[in-house]
């Protein structure tokens, strides 16, 4: 028996940002479990650029699950995309490589334009969890479809800061400069008021 997740994320850029961004992602804060990444293969067909990359990451276990897997909590992952730049769609297939007896899962991401905002992307993701170790099968399952939920909601929060890194103006520090501005033009102001009052006033006292 197969589990099966679905999610949707939407990303306030548009479709050749994200593009771009897709390849700067990490490191971020939100990536620590990210540890390597490097591209095995990579060529252009008809337009659309297809790649191959081997990342390795962290694979922390639950108690109960310690004693099926001994030494270091890495794993290494396959991650294989395609680029479709006149038809502005982006597809990620990625699935693990190692563990796979304890449990594998494989997931496919679409980034699309949004149909009703084409300034902004929409990311579609499908993902299936399946493990073979007999008696343990379903708590596997279920312990790997909360774990992937939990990564996708920092996968987001990280991709998010990467997009913001490149396409998004210092707007605070655009703030603290506006408001300097207006300090500095108030005091001047206030400097003049206090440099022509004693003239107002002793004029006003003149017969």
């Amino acid at each position: 028996m197969v589990k099966y997740y679905t999610s949707t994320a939407l990303f306030k850029y548009t479709w050749d940002q994200v593009a771009i961004a897709l390849w700067q992602r990490y490191p971020n804060p939100y990536s620590k479990h990210v540890l390597s990444e490097d591209v095995v293969h990579r060529e252009v067909i008809n337009g659309k650029l297809y790649t191959k990359r081997l990342l390795t990451k962290t694979n922390p276990m639950p108690r109960w699950g310690e004693h099926f897997v001994r030494g270091p909590r890495h794993i290494c992952v396959v991650e294989e995309s395609v680029v479709d730049p006149k038809n502005k769609s982006l597809t990620t297939y990625t699935r693990n490589i190692g563990m796979q007896k304890l449990l594998t899962i494989v997931e496919k991401c679409d980034y699309i334009q949004n149909p009703e905002n084409l300034r902004t992307t929409q990311c579609n993701r499908w993902a299936w969890f399946q493990s073979s170790l007999y008696g343990f099968r379903r708590a596997l399952q279920a312990f790997g479809v909360e774990r992937y939920k939990s990564n996708i909601t920092k996968n987001v929060k990280g991709f998010n800061i990467t997009l913001e890194k490149l396409f998004v103006t210092d707007i605070p520090q655009q703030t603290k400069t506006k408001q300097k501005l207006k300090e500095k033009a108030k005091h001047a102001v206030d400097l003049a008021k206090s440099k022509t009052q004693p003239l107002l006033t002793s004029s006003s006292q003149l017969p």
